[in-house]
Parts: C-alpha cells; structure tokens; sequence
C-alpha cells in the first residue's frame, strides 16, 4: 500500500477533519439541546436514543466499507445497477469513510449523548427534587455506555457478515444524492472508471 502522502498533507488531513467535526459537533449539539429543553421528557429520551443510534449506524457503515469485496460490486457495475459505481468509489475511499463514519459522526453522537443524557439528568433532579444527582447521574452514565457499546458490539457481526450489501446500500444513497446534486461524489483521478 502507498505511503498516505506529506507531513503537510496529513496536517491539513487532520485540521479539515478537526473543522467539520467542530461545525457538525456545533450543529447537532445546538439542536439536540433545544429539543431536550422544550420537549417533555419522553421525547428527550426518545431524542437520546436516536443520537446513540445514529452513532452506531454509522458505526456499521465504517466497519462495513473496510469489510467489503470489490468484485461482486464490479459485476454490478456493469451491469449498470445504480449505487454499484458509487459503492466502489466508497471501497476506494475506505480509510477515509471509515474515519468520518466511526471517528467522526461516531465520537460526536457518544459526545452528544452524553450531553443529552446530562440535561435529562438535569430536568429530572429539577422536576423530581427528592431524587438525588449523583444516583441519576451514575445510572444515566451507565445506560448510555451500555447502549452505545452494547449496540456497537452485535452491529460489529452484522457489517461484516453484510458488508457487501451495506456498502452497496450507501451506494445507492451516494447515487441519489448525485443526481440531485448533478456532480459525482468522492471522485478523485484515481477512482474514475478505467
């Protein structure tokens, strides 16, 4: 495998990463903590689970886009399937993928979850006074730890059993977003059909 490029690529690698995870993180963090405040507390727990959800859906596809076989998804292609050509471009992007979709999305959601689960925290001790915070708080701590990783650990078997058909899946999104976008992607020179 090639070496992954200069000192200097790598840097500016890393603070492109570094900007979009501080944006998104800004984003999502803004909304979630709106929603938690103004909704009552079955939704803000409906909101938690849909963060840690989010974190391990992408948590699949990371693993996913590393696990998959190129082969099966060039027959595809020429057969013309849509989403194949954009599954390929994913496998050639691999690292890059599974860093956004596991490094990225997956340290903002468990980020955000455990914000989200400390305002829920918060609501709770300020509605239920007789509750004592450090109780709630040990036990919100653990329920999302034992969600997000509990979740990560059996997502684990099925993105690599189904990679293939994952990969595919995020293909035919890639492909979707392109014709409404009218561009191409993840395209670089290197990736382009020969």
């Amino acid at each position: 495998m090639k070496a992954s490029g200069s000192g200097s690529g790598v840097w500016r690698h890393g603070l492109k990463v570094a900007l979009l995870t501080f944006c998104l993180s800004l984003l999502l963090g803004l909304f979630s903590s709106v929603v938690v405040r103004r909704v009552p507390l079955f939704l803000a727990f409906l909101v938690l689970l849909a963060i840690i959800a989010l974190g391990i859906v992408f948590d699949i596809m990371g693993v996913a886009v590393t696990a998959a076989e190129e082969p099966p998804l060039h027959a595809m292609s020429a057969k013309r399937t849509p989403g194949a050509r954009q599954a390929i471009r994913l496998l050639r992007r691999a690292p890059a993928v599974s860093n956004f979709c596991n490094d990225v999305v997956g340290d903002i959601a468990g980020t955000l979850s455990g914000a989200t689960g400390a305002t829920i925290v918060f609501y709770l001790i300020r509605r239920y006074p007789f509750l004592q915070e450090d109780v709630v708080s040990l036990i919100m701590i653990a329920t999302v730890s034992a969600l997000t990783v509990g979740g990560k650990a059996v997502s684990k078997h099925f993105s690599i059993a189904k990679a293939g058909w994952i990969t595919f899946q995020m293909g035919k999104v890639f492909a979707f977003w392109e014709r409404i976008l009218g561009r191409e992607l993840l395209a670089t020179k290197n990736n382009r059909r020969r």
